[in-house]
Order: C-alpha cells, then sequence, then structure tokens
C-alpha cells in the first residue's frame, strides 16, 4: 500500500535525522540526569562536605586578582577521574567538553567549555599547600560519622605497595653517570642483569623518592610507594590514611601513627592485621595506650607474639573474619581510581590524590548505606 509516498512494511515508517539545529532550549543539564542515578546521591554528599570548607577555600586566595577555576570544581572533577577510569587530565577535560553529566557534576552551564588541562597544574601546588586532600578526606568522615557509620572501638589496618610513575631505568646509581641515552624517541636500552642494586646505592632519576620494592620473595622488585589504610569494622570505611616510602619498615609503623590519630576513648579499641603485624614489638606498642592486636598468629619457624589470653575470645574471631575486607578499599583503588600505577612523580603529589581516592571510596560506600536505610 502506497502512504505518503512511501512503503508500509510492517506499519513503521522509515526515519530520517534532524539536521536543523534547535535555535531556542529551554532543557539544563540537570533535566538530563536520571532522578534515580547513583551520582545523585554522590552529588548531595559532596556539596555538604564542599559547602563545610568553604573557609578553607577563601582562605587560599586573594581578594583583587581575576576569577580562577573555583576550587570546588577541581576536586569534584578529580572525584569524577577516579569514579569513571579517567587516566589523566587531559583525557578528563576533553571528555568534559561533551559529557553532560560531567557539566551538571561540576555545575558547569549546558554551553560551558571545558578548562584547559594546565589548570590542575597550576594550582596543584596551592591545594597542597593548604592542604586540602587532608581535609577533604577529613570532612568525608565526619559525614560517615555524622550518620553512625563508623565503629569507634573496631578497627583494622594493613598496607599495599603502589607502583611509581617511574621505570626501571630511570634507577641509576647516585655517584655514577648518568648513562647513555637512547635514539630519539625511546629510552636507552640497558641490561640490569648480573648488576647489584638497592635503594642504598641507586636512585631513580624520574622519581627520587620512590624505593625499590617488592610484595614477597616470589615476586619482581619495582619502584614503588606504600600506602597504608585503617578501616573501622562496622561498614568497612577508611577512617585514616597514609602514603610512604616503601621502606620495607613503615607498615608497622604508621599503623600505629594512624591509631595514634584516632580520638581518645576510656574503653579498650581492637585492631585486627595481617600476620605481618606479628611482632613483639608492635603487640607490645599496640597495648600501651588500650588497644588489643587482633593479628594473625604467625607460627612459620617461629613463636607469635600473640599469645592465648587474645586469641581464645570469640572477638578475635570475629575480627579475623571482617579483616579481610580491608582489601576492597585497595582493590578498588588500584583497578578503578587507577592507583595501581601512580601519576605523579613524588610523594607529596601521589599522598594528595591517595587521601582523595580514598575519599571516593566513603563517599561510595556513605551513599551505598544512605540508599540501604532510606
Amino acid at each position: 500500500m502506497l502512504s505518503l509516498g512511501g512503503w508500509i512494511r510492517g506499519g513503521v515508517v522509515r526515519g530520517k535525522p534532524e539536521l536543523q539545529l534547535a535555535m531556542l532550549t529551554s532543557l539544563s543539564t540537570e533535566d538530563l540526569i536520571p532522578s534515580d542515578h547513583p551520582i545523585r546521591r554522590i552529588r548531595k554528599v559532596v556539596d555538604a562536605v564542599l559547602a563545610e570548607m568553604d573557609g578553607e577555600f577563601e582562605a587560599m586566595y586573594s581578594r583583587i586578582g581575576r576569577p580562577s577555576v573555583p576550587p570546588e570544581q577541581l576536586l569534584k572533577a578529580t572525584i569524577l577521574m577516579a569514579l569513571y577510569s579517567m587516566r589523566s587530565e587531559r583525557a578528563f577535560c576533553e571528555r568534559l567538553n561533551y559529557d553532560l553529566l560531567f557539566k551538571w557534576f561540576l555545575d558547569l552551564p549546558f554551553d560551558a567549555k571545558a578548562f584547559d588541562p594546565t589548570t590542575f597544574t597550576k594550582n596543584r601546588d596551592r591545594l597542597l599547600e593548604a592542604e586540602i586532600a587532608d581535609q577533604f578526606f577529613a570532612a568525608v568522615v565526619r559525614q560517615a560519622r555524622l550518620r553512625r557509620y563508623c565503629s569507634s572501638d573496631h578497627f583494622s589496618v594493613d598496607g599495599t605497595l603502589l607502583e611509581a610513575w617511574a621505570s626501571h631505568k630511570s634507577f641509576k646509581p647516585k655517584d655514577g653517570p648518568g648513562g647513555p641515552g637512547g635514539p630519539a624517541g625511546r629510552n636507552a636500552e640497558v641490561d640490569f642483569r648480573g648488576q647489584p642494586r638497592s635503594n642504598q646505592t641507586h636512585a631513580s632519576t624520574t622519581d627520587p623518592e620512590a624505593l625499590l620494592a617488592r610484595k614477597s620473595d616470589h615476586t619482581a622488585a619495582r619502584l614503588c610507594y606504600a600506602g597504608h589504610l585503617l578501616m573501622e569494622n562496622r561498614n568497612a570505611l577508611i577512617v585514616d590514611i597514609e602514603l610512604t616510602q616503601a621502606d620495607g619498615y613503615a607498615e608497622r609503623a604508621i599503623a600505629l601513627e594512624l591509631l595514634a590519630r584516632l580520638p581518645r576513648r576510656a574503653r579498650r579499641r581492637t585492631v585486627a592485621a595481617d600476620k605481618g603485624y606479628d611482632t613483639a614489638g608492635f603487640v607490645a606498642d599496640c597495648r600501651d595506650p588500650g588497644v588489643t592486636p587482633h593479628v594473625v598468629p604467625n607460627t612459620v619457624r617461629r613463636r607469635s607474639a600473640i599469645d592465648g589470653r587474645t586469641t581464645r575470645h570469640p572477638g578475635h574471631r570475629v575480627s579475623q573474619r571482617i579483616r579481610p575486607r580491608i582489601e576492597e578499599p585497595f582493590g578498588w583503588i588500584k583497578t578503578i581510581a587507577g592507583g595501581r600505577k601512580l601519576r605523579y612523580k613524588g610523594r607529596q603529589r601521589n599522598r594528595a590524590w591517595f587521601l582523595l581516592a580514598g575519599a571516593t571510596y566513603n563517599l561510595l560506600r556513605i551513599t551505598a548505606l544512605d540508599a540501604q536505610t532510606a
């Protein structure tokens, strides 16, 4: 049957693309984001945190001069890069030009252009000097405590290695020549076989603060930093976080430091940890300030520092059942947030990123708990 100058097959007429652009529109990015999208719950918590930090932002900038990109937008951009696995600021700014969800999250107008990637570089020192990453992470933890999601008595601690933005070829003798350069556009070809190398005699020319470390005797050594987490055991939220040099001794020392940062309480606390923390020094240093170490006993060719006074209690078994959950934030930070290989040079910049990645993980946990209790 002919109709409207064409064949009708199955009751559907072939459509044609609309080539005429709309001259006027009343749409906004708010209209395009679904009302039940999870990003809405995340933005609600982020806006509350940033409103709490308004005084710190105001003190960072002069009252005279041209306006800069708001620091709130830079922090929100970092959160989006972690949530959507954006590897670089340049890739993020390119996507910001056409992704309306990103513009909505950053409170940008519908037709706003993305800011230049160098904006992150130019403002990073200002944010580091004001310790904004530390304050943002602490504000997110306060939001969790206001909702009574955090335990005050039971915790877990652990550490992991994060590969630095430096290659083995940059690991050169401290007092030797720099080595021959490679052809234009590529690195030099170097054979390290049979050459003893250590952190005492060598250093990376790319990132001098990165140290050679390995997870175990059966894995390859890489230039790394060490990440440390203190998790509360009720809802597996990160309550404290730190990034240090991977010198092989920081794991237990930083764990004690993270425990010391907790607010003082009259009741005893417990801290769960794997068998790498089963040393006489760590156990004694935990018990002195009133923390019971629920550590996995390590009895391989040695005597454990944990005795029956601790392991006989049901609380020790409960702590060991919950303790593996600390691997969840480590796994998320490495796989989703892009922390398997760090993107910055120097401990201070990588530490700020690590704090913001940990805060983003907490935001996901808080919004998931909010949805359960709604």
